[in-house]
């Protein structure tokens, strides 16, 4: 609850007004019962149509004032609440972003989907009720009981026993309705990673014909979810009932009560009226609280959940220290890896082992090696996706530790395995990459990455609407835009991540001379499964189950590393050696 308070603290205004002015209409609400028994004892009693009149009038304008307060409470609660999941929604993509991958592949993404949005939709819907039924719900109930004893003691004594009653039944179910609901919740987290991955990967699941395999497991789950979801609504379901027989022997009760009391003239008939009144008050508003109860609990399981997010810590921060001298370069050596070790998180073996190199400034570096050797895990050290777990990054002669992510990463631009466009223009694709870019700037990056013949092809050229994902554009497109948007960015090192492969050799060859003839200066490194991508590199890294086993150019290597020799022969014929 301390974190929802804490959320509400720039609305403590609506947080009070809400709860108050509800408060003011259960206060008029409690007064109508005994305008009814005045017009039963008196105006029905005395045969008083005057009085009666009166008496309806003012039964009318405490209905009025209570909807005027009941519609204001609404109007502030809605407005904390609102403000509330507003302000979560924002404070948690914040924290997601500020996250290391590290701690994006333990939690997982659809986890962290479900939690900003079915979690927080959740914990809304509770501060909503709770502002308005909180200071409600209990006043109308030990309010009831006070006026009832006001009226009779003795019909009264009835609600003293009830309401304990109530109470059990109530908290006894929702007692036992708190695991479940987190069990719920559980289960919904899996049907929606089930879902996720079947959206996402759904050209394997057909491609392979698993349809009616993803169509079971995903039957089985949802059925376990639908399982726990009948079973505290089962649990939950007993309250209305219990609660309605409860309180319907409490009414006979008062009845057989009042129904003495009126013969011995002790009680008159509107006066019970009034207490069967109070009694049904007592009734609407403990299943009411009783629903917000269930309600906050289900808002407690998921505010619980929104928390262990907030309290993961990224495994990746800035230096307390900042240094002054970022810029200074203090060798030749753009970059250079100083015996790394890397382990991922939970990992049984280094995925990368004493790896060491440098690249000079304006070098060509091409990474290759089988699938699963660790090419993606080293450029992903660079810009501190990850943090070594042993030995030094350096960019400049710095550690990258000692440079704060936004100073270290405007160095850098990383073209993806998997080619990531966002829905919109052209050119606000390529402005992600460089906010204040020229159309100029623009044109040139599509003109090395190969994107230009395409791109000149639409109608609106730059202003050409891309769906989602890229969904209107080909592989190859999608790969030379996200290129481009790189390349716009004018990076001191592009690091180009296997981000060619749906390019034909020539077109792939085309690429790599633009960016090699540009006059950017910029140190280029190439992870690629094809050994033609990397041939006229500079040096060649040659990775082998996460150790270098080979580091030099292409004719040395191609003389003196085995796995190189695979790795080449298996793509050219051996006459080619010397090309």
């Amino acid at each position: 609850m301390k974190e929802i308070f804490k959320f509400l603290e720039q609305y403590k205004k609506e947080s009070i007004l809400g709860p108050l002015f509800k408060l003011l209409e259960a206060s008029f609400e409690l007064i109508i019962p005994l305008v009814v028994a005045q017009i039963i004892d008196v105006g029905i009693g005395n045969r008083d149509t005057s009085y009666i009149i009166k008496m309806i009038v003012i039964m009318a304008l405490l209905y009025l004032i209570g909807l005027v307060c009941s519609i204001t409470a609404q109007y502030f609660a809605a407005k904390a609440a609102t403000a509330y999941g507003t302000q979560v929604r924002h404070r948690l993509f914040k924290h997601i972003q500020g996250l290391s991958y590290t701690e994006m592949d333990t939690i997982g993404s659809s986890t962290l989907i479900t939690r900003m949005t079915s979690d927080v939709n959740q914990v809304q819907t509770a501060v909503n009720l709770f502002l308005r039924l909180v200071s409600r719900s209990p006043l109308v109930v030990f309010g009831a009981m006070i006026m009832a004893f006001y009226v009779n003691v003795k019909g009264a004594l009835v609600f003293a026993i009830a309401i304990p009653l109530l109470a059990i039944v109530v908290f006894g179910i929702i007692f036992i309705s708190i695991p479940l609901y987190s069990k719920v919740q559980t289960w919904l987290d899996r049907v929606l990673v089930s879902i996720r991955e079947n959206l996402s990967g759904v050209r394997v699941i057909r491609a392979f014909h698993k349809e009616a395999k993803e169509k079971e497991e995903f039957r089985e789950k949802n059925k376990a979810l639908v399982n726990a979801q009948l079973f505290v609504g089962k649990v939950s379901a007993m309250m209305n009932p219990l609660t309605n027989i409860l309180i319907n022997f409490a009414i006979i009760a008062i009845i057989w009560i009042g129904a003495k009391e009126v013969d011995y003239g002790v009680i008159s008939q509107g006066e019970v009226v009034a207490l069967v009144n109070y009694m049904s008050q007592i009734l609407v508003e403990m299943i009411k609280f009783a629903n917000l109860i269930i309600t906050i609990n289900k808002a407690l399981a998921s505010q619980e959940r929104i928390s262990k997010v907030f309290e993961v810590k990224s495994s990746i921060s800035d230096p307390q220290q900042r240094r002054n001298d970022l810029s200074k370069i203090s060798d030749d050596n753009h970059i250079v890896f100083d015996n790394v070790s890397f382990r991922y998180k939970g990992g049984g073996a280094d995925s990368l082992t004493n790896i060491s190199f440098s690249a000079r400034r304006g070098e060509t570096i091409g990474i290759i090696g089988g699938t699963g050797s660790g090419k993606t895990t080293l450029i992903n050290l660079i810009p501190r996706f990850y943090d070594v777990s042993v030995g030094r990054v350096l960019v400049d002669g710095i550690d990258v530790k000692e440079y704060s992510l936004k100073d270290l990463r405007d160095k850098i631009a990383i073209v993806p395995q998997r080619a990531v466009l966002f829905q919109g223009t052209i050119r606000d694709n390529l402005r992600f990459g460089k906010e204040d870019a020229t159309e100029e700037e623009m044109n040139e990056a599509l003109v090395m990455a190969q994107a230009m013949e395409f791109v000149e092809k639409y109608k609106n050229k730059l202003d050409f609407v891309i769906h989602q994902g890229g969904k209107n554009l080909s592989g190859g497109q999608r790969q030379r835009l996200s290129i481009a948007r790189a390349l716009v960015k004018q990076p001191e090192i592009l690091v180009l991540d296997d981000s060619t492969s749906a390019l034909d050799y020539a077109t792939d060859a085309r690429l790599r001379r633009a960016i090699a003839n540009s006059n950017k200066k910029m140190t280029t490194l190439i992870v690629s499964q094809r050994a033609a991508s990397i041939l006229h590199a500079d040096k060649v890294i040659v990775l082998h189950d996460g150790k270098m086993v080979g580091y030099g150019p292409h004719k040395e290597l191609i003389e003196t590393c085995d796995i190189y020799q695979e790795i080449y022969y298996s793509q050219f014929q051996k006459e080619a050696v010397n090309d």
